[in-house]
């Protein structure tokens, strides 16, 4: 996989217990970014087709959100 170099700032001691944890589990700080990353990335992408459920969903309901409301 090809790797992209970036420089960013973090939190001191987030960054001393990265590394402490890179240290513990035989792993570099690197893949450690990597990993979390990724998980974040997964966490927080949405699927277009759930959006495209979500906004039919909405649009069907909108009189009983309307009265939910109230």
């Amino acid at each position: 996989m090809a790797t992209v170099k970036f420089s960013s700032k973090i939190d001191e001691k987030a960054w001393e217990e990265l590394k402490r944890i890179a240290k513990e589990s035989h792993r570099s700080v690197s893949g450690l970014l990597t990993e979390a990353v990724e998980q974040y990335v997964k966490r927080h992408r949405v699927r277009p087709e759930v959006l495209e459920h979500l906004e039919d969903s909405v649009r069907e309901n909108e009189e009983l959100y309307r009265r939910l409301a109230r």
